[in-house]
């Protein structure tokens, strides 16, 4: 739900200027659209950042505090377990920010929460759906499955590498905000 929640922000965080209007405001303020676009990116990936970092302690300790009582402990110098309690929030991040992308894109809200969806939600199952071995083959590199490898503790055999997987993730959203760059600048607000 948490990638869901931060994505859609991230739509909103663009999208609600076009909904209003007032990106005329905003661009005649910063009339250069890549800075204003860079700048709302890193105005909300720090601030998705610095949200998410800490209520993801928070929640493992929370967690371990309930689980301890059924004799479940996982520390966190476990393998894997920082790295996970990290990747977490920077994959949160990195959603919120195609987020950002697919509203600068789609400028619509719905157009680009229902964008945003299909990707992370709904492709996944669809490629489930192919051949076996072709779903295999490019199942680990959508782009939720790639991001999410960050997060697990003990990858499966046949994901991504945590890094590698958050990597490609990484490329996804840099090729989204490319591409809203470029529309961005081409065209009327």
């Amino acid at each position: 739900f948490a990638q869901l929640a931060i994505g859609v922000l991230g739509v909103l965080a663009i999208t609600g200027e076009y909904s209003t209007g007032m990106i005329r405001s905003t661009l005649a303020a910063v009339p250069r659209r890549l800075p204003m676009l860079w700048g709302k990116a890193v105005v909300f990936g720090a601030a998705a950042l610095a949200i998410s970092l800490p209520a993801t302690f928070i929640v493992f300790w929370v967690g371990q505090a309930i689980l301890s009582g059924e004799h479940i402990n996982i520390g966190i110098g476990q393998a894997g377990v920082f790295r996970a309690l990290i990747g977490a929030p920077l994959f949160l991040t990195a959603m919120g920010l195609l987020g950002l992308a697919l509203g600068a894109i789609i400028r619509s809200t719905a157009g680009g929460i229902a964008a945003l969806a299909g990707i992370v939600f709904v492709l996944p199952p669809i490629v489930g759906l192919l051949p076996a071995g072709v779903a295999d083959s490019i199942d680990p590199y959508l782009p939720s499955n790639a991001g999410g490898a960050i997060w697990t503790i003990n990858p499966d055999p046949g994901t991504l590498a945590p890094w590698a997987g958050f990597g490609i993730f990484c490329a996804y959203v840099a090729i989204a905000m490319a591409i809203a760059a470029v529309l961005l600048v081409r065209r009327d607000a």
